[in-house]
């Protein structure tokens, strides 16, 4: 699972919303400028109010080294912005590998010109983080139809339009995770705000039932982690 995620790009610009780009042309190379930025900064440097007592900072269950930056652009201010993005592998959280940005540098258009603060309050971390993680996550879960058919891991055909029926059993239903994760995607690329509840309706079964299962198929990699506070 972690070699699998590790393959996934950090970044592409499909993971952006609307108004943000990658430039084509990037001065930043994020493989080869990254512990260059890194130490420029001072990252593992941890600044002491106390004179003398400054020390470096080790995360207790992270690898700084694999941090990468990237630049992206503000389409209509050219307001660029350095983010700094990191693989998650913290102990007795599931699944492993969440993409989070540890990480931020604004510069403006112009060097030395001020960088407004419209920009500080307004760049979309949260919508950028979950591009990510659904991406990589769907890359390494539920895999995508083909005209209207998906065949399951245990050699199961289920039909687009099936998705949305009652989940049933999961003792006895093949592939049942799998289908969880598929129903849930569905719901949330649907705009539903809170698709577990309504993954509940469906199947009426209590919402700490349908809780539960979006849970272990997020422990089993087939859906991205959940946002802490956020419903569904």
């Amino acid at each position: 699972m972690i070699e699998d995620l590790e393959s996934v790009p950090l970044l592409v610009a499909a993971d952006l919303p609307a108004g943000w780009q990658m430039p084509d042309a990037s001065p930043i190379d994020p493989e080869r400028d990254s512990t260059t930025i890194d130490k420029a900064l001072k990252y593992e440097q941890w600044v002491d109010p106390a004179p003398g007592l400054d020390r470096k900072l080790n995360s207790s269950h992270n690898n700084t080294d694999s941090g990468r930056w990237f630049l992206i652009q503000h389409t209509e201010s050219n307001t660029r912005v350095l983010l700094r993005l990191q693989r998650q592998y913290v102990l007795d959280e599931e699944p492993k590998g969440e993409v989070r940005i540890s990480g931020i540098v604004y510069l403006p258009e112009w060097a030395g010109d001020p960088v407004a603060s419209p920009m500080l309050r307004n760049l979309p971390t949260s919508r950028i983080e979950a591009a990510i993680n659904r991406r990589q996550f769907a890359v390494t879960g539920a895999t995508r139809f083909d005209d209207g058919r998906l065949t399951l891991p245990s050699g199961r055909v289920l039909r687009s339009k099936d998705v949305m029926k009652p989940l049933g059993n999961p003792k006895r239903t093949p592939d049942f995770y799998e289908v969880v994760a598929l129903q849930h995607t569905r719901l949330t690329d649907d705009g539903d705000p809170n698709p577990t509840a309504t993954m509940a309706r469906i199947s009426t079964v209590p919402l700490s039932t349908a809780q539960g299962w979006v849970a272990r198929a997020r422990r089993k990699g087939l859906l991205p982690p959940g946002r802490r506070g956020r419903a569904g």
